[in-house]
């Protein structure tokens, strides 16, 4: 389930260029759908991909944060080069890389494969043909004809995150979590095919100036923070030296855009942007409501696949209170846009999202089912679902309409690092609260030896991971029965402490962003122009 992307809503006061097209507003629906969906199959199949690839959980978490580093590295630069060489051809070059992606998945025999393929040559493909498709819709089509194609991608998207979870689940468990990744290659093929006589390109006519250094700057400032998380989760050196790397990166980008802005030369992004009070706090909002969604979408599928035991079907089911109220409340605050204050909404939506987590994590080691959940995923879909419907219009309404596309890179570019981030801080605290909750409560044991408290404290300090009790005791083959009887206890009481204290990401990430709400409360609101004119997105 990863995040719902990009659905723009587009102003219908100009003529229409004909009758539209059905079939290509269907095929832009149809990739939108893959996009979204994609990560839902990963995250229901973790526990299978564990075990056909014979790989670890926090080698497959870490294949889906760099996913979403990639796109959201990326995306600015793909959008520009969609602007010099043709969004047709970016779109195109984009589908050809993510189904490269898809297919490895089909194939893919270890954990390199699916890193390389599906997370970075994926993750690049997303980054090429997402900010390609709202311009060719742009250019495709117009007033209600643009508005319909607009809305049809939307609710694909939309669409893609309630259900994900159930399909994923359902064809993990009854087929293969190949079968999902075989079937969006098969859906993208079709889209290739149908889009090449369809798809008119749209030619860019301004700046053709390249922001090289800037470009560098942006990634490697994301990917020297993600990648630094996921390094100290793997136990990695250099840990230090990456997220340094990266928090350096980010300020020189800072000093470097506005350096150019100065000169009057082409920059990554203008950052006089930011100086839109509510353009910023939407945007810091957004990424802090990515944080908390990226935390949850980690956090809860090996909950319910190694704590539980739960099949992918099972942990699909468990999980759809989330995904469906998370669809549904969006939806409904989305048609009632302009009755209520945004601000406030936005507000309610963290406030929301806090309560779920304060409820959430004391059930989790006490609950021996999946229906402990409901009552606080119900909670955090409805928080969310405020969130993804009136954070997209705030952020981009005080936006002029031809900075608007621009915006919306940032917008887009900042939610996925915000993902990203999310999945690879709650994986690396889970992992590290794991280490020394197993630890501890080793030295503490009557049964393990001084040498074995040694031994455990060695491959905990090697290699931490979530394991299940049965994953555990075929480990522990020809171990004394003593022994493998006290470490599956140990295995047993640390797992749910873990995944509580992973659980404190989205809590966070929930609480800052409703104390920063308040402060939203006291800006002038959007002006309804601009809201009824601003482009809604959903990631999940």
């Amino acid at each position: 389930m990863m995040s719902p992307l990009v659905a723009e809503q587009a102003s219908s006061d100009v003529a229409e260029k004909g009758p539209g097209n059905s079939r290509l507003s269907l095929l832009l629906a149809m990739a939108m759908f893959v996009f979204v969906i994609d990560t839902s199959l990963m995250n229901v199949s973790i526990s299978a991909v564990v075990r056909d690839l014979d790989t670890t959980v926090s080698g497959v978490q870490s294949a889906i944060a760099i996913e979403a580093l990639v796109s959201a590295a990326f995306i600015l630069i793909g959008s520009k080069i969609g602007d010099f060489f043709g969004r047709k051809r970016a779109y195109i070059l984009g589908l050809l890389l993510y189904v490269s992606g898809a297919l490895a998945m089909v194939f893919a025999q270890d954990l390199a494969a699916i890193i390389v393929f599906w997370a970075v040559i994926g993750g690049l493909g997303a980054s090429l043909y997402l900010p390609a498709m709202q311009s060719l819709i742009h250019g495709n089509f117009e007033g209600t004809a643009q508005a319909k194609a607009y809305a049809l991608v939307g609710a694909s998207a939309a669409i893609a995150a309630a259900i994900g979870p159930l399909l994923g689940g359902f064809l993990t468990t009854y087929l293969s979590w190949r079968v999902g990744f075989m079937l969006e290659a098969a859906i993208i093929a079709v889209v290739l095919l149908g889009s090449r006589r369809l798809l008119l390109d749209v030619p860019y006519t301004g700046e053709r100036g390249v922001d090289v250094v800037g470009s560098a700057l942006s990634v490697l400032g994301m990917g020297g923070l993600v990648l630094g998380v996921l390094a100290w989760q793997e136990g990695g050196e250099s840990v230090g030296l990456l997220l340094a790397s990266g928090l350096a990166a980010m300020g020189a980008l800072a000093y470097w855009l506005l350096r150019r802005k100065r000169e009057g030369k082409p920059a990554l992004l203008d950052p006089h942007l930011f100086e839109s009070r509510l353009f910023s706090f939407g945007i810091s909002q957004g990424i802090l409501q990515q944080i908390a969604l990226g935390g949850m979408l980690i956090a809860l599928p090996i909950y319910l696949q190694m704590v539980l035991d739960y099949n992918a079907m099972q942990a699909g089911l468990s999980l759809a209170p989330l995904s469906l109220t998370m669809f549904a409340v969006a939806l409904l605050a989305g048609k009632r846009a302009g009755r209520r204050r945004p601000s406030s909404l936005i507000l309610t939506g963290f406030a929301l999202l806090s309560a779920s987590m304060l409820l959430l994590i004391p059930i989790v080691p006490r609950a021996d089912s999946g229906w402990y959940l409901v009552a606080p995923l119900v909670l955090a879909g409805a928080g969310l679902g405020l969130l993804v419907s009136q954070l997209n219009n705030y952020t981009l309404s005080p936006i002029s309409e031809e900075r608007v596309g621009e915006a919306a890179g940032v917008n887009s570019a900042t939610g996925s690092f915000g993902l990203s981030l999310g999945l690879a801080f709650a994986g690396a605290i889970m992992l590290a609260a794991l280490s020394i909750a197993f630890t501890q409560k080793s030295e503490a044991s009557d049964v393990l030896t001084p040498p074995e408290q040694q031994r455990v404290a060695a491959a905990l300090e090697d290699d931490a991971q979530v394991m299940s009790n049965d994953q555990l005791e075929e480990l522990l083959a020809g171990q004394p029965k003593d022994v493998r009887e006290e470490i599956v206890s140990i295995n047993t009481d640390a797992r749910p402490l873990a995944l509580q204290v992973a659980l404190v990401v989205p809590l966070l990430a929930a609480l800052i962003g409703l104390f920063a709400s308040f402060r939203m409360l006291r800006l002038p609101d959007p002006s309804p122009s601009a809201t009824a004119e601003g482009k809604s997105r959903v990631r999940e």
